[in-house]
């Protein structure tokens, strides 16, 4: 990755004829990126695809009819967001949601998602913050649309507002090691938030689902996201993580004490 590097001030002066300031352009330099494989991202799609496989598998009754809904596979009877069946004790409907699809178009569109948006977070953050962020983003949309919108739902779109809103924190927090690129990624990260949450103001999407996925993403990548700072020599420039590692634990608690005492007041009022 190549990023701008002002000239060292502390550098021997040359014998040429100093240049005006104006003329001073940044250096341009080459770091290594953390490399890790997105093993995680791997394992999440190869779990929500086999889900769908055993809803595909499991609709036309011939294991079991569903005890709760007429007409319904087993993964989505048992797992989907239902307001009166969580209120009734199966608090688990709040993650289970996130592994569930609706069609194939449903569960491609968000697993395409998460191929594009989840191998560089999880570069940057690490196979189990990316893991964090990704289960608790899911937990914080369906707990806003538990929240405030009777309608049952389903779906990894909640994780995958979370990935995005995690994405432009972590440019934002960054803007220096970007340079004027940063702008640009924020300006698009922010223009595919908002014509994703206008097409889910159509009838069947639950849009609380991607507002909450959103707030959860965005407050935990706001406490942990990586923050770059170039480090190094002419021979050997790296990338060194300044955020301390004890605040991804923080985070991850943060978002779920916030967002599970939100779902606790549906219980108590």
């Amino acid at each position: 990755m190549t990023v701008p590097r002002e000239p060292d001030p502390t550098s021997e002066p040359s014998e040429q004829q100093p240049q005006p300031l104006a003329q001073i352009q940044p250096q341009k330099i080459s770091v290594k990126l953390p490399e890790r494989q997105p093993l995680v991202v791997y394992i999440l799609l190869g779990i929500t695809v086999f889900v769908f496989l055993l809803q595909m598998l499991t609709e036309g009754g011939q294991f079991g009819r569903c005890p709760f809904f007429n007409e319904t596979d087993l993964p989505v009877c048992y797992g989907i967001k239902v307001n009166e069946l969580i209120l009734d004790g199966q608090w688990w409907r709040l993650i289970t949601p996130v592994l569930l699809h609706a069609n194939l178009l449903h569960i491609g569109f968000n697993m395409y998602a998460l191929w594009v948006l989840g191998p560089e977070l999880e570069r940057h953050f690490g196979h189990l913050p990316f893991l964090a962020l990704y289960l608790l983003s899911g937990f914080a949309g369906v707990v806003l649309s538990f929240l405030l919108t009777p309608n049952a739902s389903l779906g990894a779109s909640t994780a995958v507002f979370g990935l995005l809103a995690a994405q432009g924190m972590f440019v934002y927090r960054n803007q220096r090691l970007f340079g004027r690129r940063a702008q640009l990624m924020l300006r698009n990260i922010i223009n595919i938030a908002v014509i994703n949450l206008l097409i889910g103001l159509s009838p069947g999407i639950d849009n609380w689902g991607h507002v909450g996925g959103l707030l959860g993403g965005g407050l935990f990548a706001l406490l942990a996201a990586p923050v770059y700072k170039v480090e190094g020599d002419e021979l050997d420039y790296r990338l060194v993580n300044r955020t301390p590692q004890d605040r991804i634990w923080m985070a991850s608690l943060v978002v779920a004490v916030v967002f599970g005492g939100l779902a606790y007041t549906k219980f108590v009022l």
